[in-house]
């Protein structure tokens, strides 16, 4: 269709429909890739959320039992710690399969080959910083081997600066305060999050605020001042050395 005659408006309305605002419905790219500091827990926290949310989609729903993927560089554990089981949703402890790459290389390596297994739900990466392993090239071919077999490819980037890449949708994360507890004011909320969604396909950029419900993803638009709020950690997802998990979720 074209839309040079079309006035201004028409044409920005014409755009919209063709580009609707993202929804934690909205079906999940087969790579994403998720900014986020390494010292509060929320990259992967919030990639176990996208996960579950669209896992439970009707295009998706035979993939809930299948095993979840996560592999860690060496310096992704060391600056954020590794998987705690008894932190996890409960509905994905009993099938995490998690991988420690010594390298950038092996991590990636490690992807790739799940990415390849149909008998995974999903595949969780975190890579730590630039590494020149990761370029283009290698993203490229993670794009390409998640969309060839069917599995979603969600990449943490702790403490690393949005480079070049073909991923689907690209966030920037970091905490927000969590909701205070419905029973028990004193207990610990569930983790929440501001989310920038810099670049996607299908969908405009914005600014959410993402909160981990019990059975579903929810998200509201974020007012202009979330960025200046402080935020709490949600570390509970990882432990690392001597560290205690605060809460199970």
């Amino acid at each position: 269709m074209d839309t040079s005659t079309l006035p201004k408006a028409a044409e920005l309305a014409t755009r919209a429909a063709r580009n609707p605002r993202w929804q934690p419905d909205a079906a999940l790219p087969l790579h994403s890739e998720i900014f986020a500091p390494a010292t509060q827990g929320v990259g992967v926290g919030a990639a176990l959320a996208f996960a579950r949310q669209a896992l439970k989609g009707g295009e998706v729903s035979a993939l809930e039992e299948r095993s979840v993927l996560w592999v860690q560089d060496a310096r992704a554990i060391k600056l954020g710690g590794r998987p705690y089981r008894a932190g996890l949703p409960e509905n994905l402890r009993h099938r995490l399969i998690h991988v420690a790459a010594k390298t950038p290389e092996d991590a990636l390596f490690a992807m790739e080959e799940g990415l390849r297994c149909r008998d995974l739900a999903v595949v969780v990466g975190e890579v730590a910083g630039n590494p020149r392993a990761l370029d283009f090239t290698a993203s490229r071919r993670l794009t390409l081997t998640a969309e060839k077999h069917g599995v979603p490819l969600l990449l943490v980037r702790l403490e690393a600066e949005a480079d070049l890449s073909s991923a689907r949708m690209r966030w920037r994360l970091t905490s927000a305060p969590s909701a205070p507890p419905r029973w028990n004011v004193a207990a610990p909320g569930r983790p929440a999050w501001h989310a920038e969604l810099f670049r996607a396909r299908a969908h405009p950029p914005g600014e959410w605020i993402l909160r981990d419900e019990p059975e579903r993803l929810a998200a509201e638009r974020a007012p202009e001042t979330a960025s200046e709020t402080a935020t709490p950690d949600h570390g509970d997802l990882v432990r690392g050395p001597g560290a205690r998990s605060l809460a199970a979720l």
